[in-house]
C-alpha cells in the first residue's frame, strides 16, 4: 500500500523550495471545529469493527486460523482486502492532492503501484502459495539455512513495519486532530488500542474483513463524488482537464508531463520504489496464505488488479475535478490563501462541495477507518514474523503448539502497539516523509530481491541470501540518511551527501548483484546441496504437491 507515504509527499510537495530538499517537518495542524457527523460515522464503523472482532475471536482457534483466517478466505474477499491494502487513505487523500498540485507528473505515484500487479500475478502469487504458509519468510527459507535467513528476512521485514507503523500513527493522529478536535496523543493511543483488538482478538479473519468493508465503503464514496464531478461536466473528460488547466495557477502545464519531476532518475527510482517496494510489503504478501491454492491466490490478484484500476480512475477524476471546484473557493482557504489542511485534504474539501456536510462526514470516517484496518495488518505481519519466523522457527528448542504460538503473537501484538504509540509520539513533529520511503525502500532493496532470487534462481545459496538482503539493509538506511530527506530536511546540513530522495535506483540492482556475486562465488559443500533442493522446491511451486508445510522443511 502507498499508505501515509502519499500524504506526506503531498504535503510536502506543497512547501516550494522545501520540496527539492526532500520535505519538511510535519508541523502544527490547526484542530477544525467539531464534526459531528464524522466523529457519529467513526463511532457507527469503530463498534461495527469490534462486532467482527468478536465474531472472529470465536472462529479463531489455531495458528492456520490466527495468521491465515484457515485459508477459508474466498478470493473475491481476499481480492478486496489485499485492494483495501493500496486503497488507503494516503492513496485517496495523496494521490488525489499531488493531482490537484502537479496534475500529470503525480500520476507516476498510480501508475507504480499497478505495474506491479501484473509482476504479481504471473510471477509470484502462485509460487508464493504454493512454497509458504504464513510468511514470505516461509518460502525465502525453504531451501536455504533456515536460521540466518529467517533473521536476516526478518530484520528486513520488521523494519519495514515499523517504519511504516510510524508513520500510520502520525498519520492517524493529524487527521483525527484536523478533522475530530481529538488531540494527537489521545488520537495515537486510541489507534493503537483498536489495532490491539482487532489483531490479538480475531487474528486475520477480522484483519481481513475490517479491510474489506473499509475498502468497498471507499470504493462507494468515491464512485460517488467522482460521479458528481463529471455530471458537472456532462461527463466530459475533455471539458473536466480544459476547466482543470484553466483553474490551475500553471495552466495547461498540468495536462503535461516536467511540473513537478524533471530529474530522469529520481522519476525511476521513485517508480522501482512503489513498484518493487509493493512486492516486498509482508502484510500484502500474507494475504497469499489466506486463501486455499494457487488458483484462488490468482484470482484474488485478479479482483484486486480490477478493484484498484477502478479506484485510480476515480481519484484521477477527484484530483483535476478539485482544481475547478476547490482552488478558487475562498470556503476552504486560510487568510493567507493556502489550502485548509494542506493539499492533502483537497479530496475531503471536494467531498463536501459535492455532497455537503453528510458526505464529508462519511468520508471523513472511512479516511480514518483505512488507517486502522492498514495498521491492523501491518501489526499482524509484525506479530508473525517474531511468533512464526523467529521464536517458533529459529530460536525456541523443539516443538511450539499452537497455544504457545499464538499466545506469543499476542504479546507481540501489545508491543508493536506500545512501540508504535511511543514512536508515534516521539515523531509528531518530526520529518517522516523519509520513514514512510525508507519503509518502501527496504522491502525493495531486501525482501523483493531475496524472495524474487530464491523462487526462480537455482544458483542462490544462503552466503547471497545474506550479503544481498545485508548490501540492500545498509544502502537503503544509509543513502536515505545521506539524502536530501534526513541529511538537509531533518539534520540541517546545507547539502546533502547523496543527491536523491529515494535510493531504491541503487540500494536495490546492487542487492541483487551481491547475491548473484556472493552465490557463483559460494563453492562449499552446503551450496552444492542448497542448489540441489532447488528442483524439489520447482515442483512444489509450480504444483503445490510436496510437503503439507513448507516451513517445516
Amino acid at each position: 500500500m502507498l499508505h501515509v507515504l502519499l500524504v506526506f509527499l503531498t504535503v510536502f510537495s506543497f512547501s516550494g523550495p522545501v520540496l527539492a530538499a526532500g520535505g519538511v517537518a510535519l508541523g502544527e495542524v490547526k484542530k477544525q471545529p467539531l464534526n459531528i457527523t464524522a466523529i457519529f460515522m467513526f463511532f457507527i464503523f469503530v463498534m461495527a469493527t469490534l462486532g467482527i472482532t468478536w465474531w472472529a475471536a470465536r472462529h479463531t482457534k489455531t495458528k492456520d486460523d490466527f495468521y491465515a483466517a484457515g485459508g477459508g478466505i474466498k478470493p473475491w474477499q481476499n481480492g478486496t482486502a489485499i485492494a483495501g491494502d493500496f486503497m488507503s487513505a494516503a492513496t485517496f487523500l495523496g494521490i488525489t492532492g499531488a493531482i490537484y498540485g502537479f496534475g500529470f507528473d503525480a500520476l507516476v505515484l498510480a501508475v507504480g503501484v499497478m505495474a506491479a500487479w501484473p509482476i504479481i500475478l504471473f510471477l509470484i502469487a502462485e509460487r508464493l502459495r504454493n512454497l509458504g504458509s504464513y510468511t514470505f519468510i516461509d518460502v525465502v527459507s525453504y531451501r536455504l539455512d533456515k536460521k540466518p535467513i529467517r533473521i536476516i528476512s526478518a530484520i528486513g521485514s520488521l523494519s519495514v513495519i515499523i517504519f511504516y507503523l510510524i508513520a500510520q500513527m502520525v498519520g492517524a493522529g493529524k487527521l483525527i486532530q484536523l478533522l475530530f478536535g481529538v488531540d494527537y496523543v489521545y488520537a495515537v493511543v486510541l489507534v493503537s488500542f483498536l489495532m490491539i483488538c482487532y489483531v490479538s482478538f480475531g487474528g486475520m479473519l477480522a484483519t481481513t474483513w475490517v479491510q474489506l468493508i473499509k475498502a468497498i465503503l471507499l470504493l462507494i464514496g468515491g464512485t460517488f463524488i467522482a460521479f458528481t464531478v463529471m455530471q458537472s461536466f456532462d461527463f466530459s473528460y475533455e471539458a473536466l482537464l480544459s476547466s482543470a488547466a484553466e483553474s490551475h495557477p500553471k495552466g495547461t502545464a498540468v495536462l503535461g508531463p516536467g511540473l513537478w519531476m524533471q530529474d530522469p532518475i529520481a522519476i525511476i527510482s521513485i517508480a522501482l520504489t512503489m513498484m518493487f517496494g509493493i512486492m516486498g510489503l509482508p502484510h500484502v504478501l500474507m494475504r497469499f496464505f489466506t486463501v486455499k491454492d494457487a488458483k484462488d491466490a490468482r484470482k484474488s490478484v485478479f479482483v484486486a488488479t480490477t478493484l484498484m484500476g477502478y479506484f485510480y480512475i476515480l481519484i484521477i477524476i477527484i484530483g483535476y475535478g478539485a482544481m475547478t471546484f476547490v482552488m478558487d473557493n475562498p470556503d476552504y482557504h486560510d487568510a493567507a490563501g493556502k489550502i485548509l489542511g494542506g493539499g492533502n485534504m483537497v479530496a475531503l474539501h471536494l467531498t463536501q462541495y459535492m455532497g455537503g456536510n453528510l458526505m464529508l462526514g462519511f468520508m471523513s470516517a472511512v479516511a480514518f477507518a483505512t488507517i486502522l484496518a492498514v495498521v491492523a495488518g501491518l501489526t499482524l505481519a509484525g506479530a508473525a514474523t517474531i511468533a512464526h519466523d523467529l521464536y517458533a522457527k529459529t530460536f525456541k528448542k523443539g516443538p511450539v503448539s499452537n497455544a504457545e504460538e499464538i499466545r506469543v503473537s499476542r504479546m507481540a501484538t501489545f508491543a508493536l502497539g506500545a512501540i508504535a504509540v511511543v514512536l508515534g509520539i516521539a515523531f509528531e513533529k518530526q520529518n517522516v516523509a523519509f520513514v514512510a520511503s525508507l519503509a518502501l525502500a527496504i522491502a525493495a532493496s531486501v525482501n523483493f530481491p531475496i524472495l524474487i532470487t530464491s523462487m526462480y534462481w537455482r544458483g542462490m545459496t544462503t552466503r547471497g541470501a545474506l550479503a544481498g538482503g545485508t548490501v540492500g539493509l545498509i544502502l537503503s538506511i544509509g543513502l536515505i540518511i545521506l539524502g536530501p530527506g534526513v541529511w538537509t530536511a531533518v539534520l540541517g546540513n546545507a547539502e546533502p551527501i547523496f543527491p536523491q530522495i529515494y535510493p531504491t535506483f541503487y540500494s536495490m540492482p546492487l542487492a541483487f548483484f551481491a547475491i548473484w556475486l556472493f552465490s557463483v562465488t559460494d563453492k562449499s559443500g552446503q551450496a552444492e546441496k542448497e542448489k540441489a533442493l532447488f528442483d524439489e522446491q520447482y515442483v512444489r511451486s509450480e504444483t503445490g504437491i510436496g510437503q503439507s508445510k513448507a516451513s517445516d522443511h
